[in-house]
């Protein structure tokens, strides 16, 4: 896979930023937890039609009967809710400027749960990163 992984996790942080500008759009004189139930209807949908077109509708079985991840992909998923409602309330109140970077520091949290619940090593390098992305966060959201 080379540095695949490396193309996908930009990709993913450019679309990431456009679900900022788009919900910031969109969230003008509406209510904050309607919107992101609308959006959550709307990714299910794209995504189910994803994995008809690749042909994996077949995938879901198995994973409905392996107990142990079906339970962590629903607690990811109840995780990624709240995630988007406490986004989305956020992004009603303040700048996309302000929002952004508090919320990217979901990088240090999963860095110290990574460390603390899979056991994963936390590098020197990744620790000042990780201080980095908090200072950074901090100094862009009250600048």
């Amino acid at each position: 896979m080379g540095y695949s992984w490396l193309l996908f996790a930009l990709l993913s942080a450019v679309a990431a930023s456009l679900v900022a500008i788009f919900g910031k759009i969109g969230l003008q004189n509406i209510d904050t937890n309607t919107a992101t139930a609308i959006r959550a209807v709307i990714m299910a949908i794209f995504l189910i039609g994803v994995i008809v077109i690749q042909g994996k509708l077949s995938n879901v079985a198995p994973i409905l009967a392996n107990h142990k991840a079906l339970l962590f992909i629903i607690l990811s998923g109840l995780m990624g809710a709240i995630s988007w409602l406490f986004y989305f309330m956020a992004l009603k109140g303040a700048k996309v400027s302000q929002i952004v970077p508090i919320d990217r520091m979901s990088v240090v949290f999963a860095l110290l749960l990574a460390f603390f619940i899979l056991g994963e090593k936390i590098s020197w390098k990744a620790g000042i990163g990780a201080a980095l992305v908090v200072t950074g966060g901090i100094l862009i959201a009250l600048g």
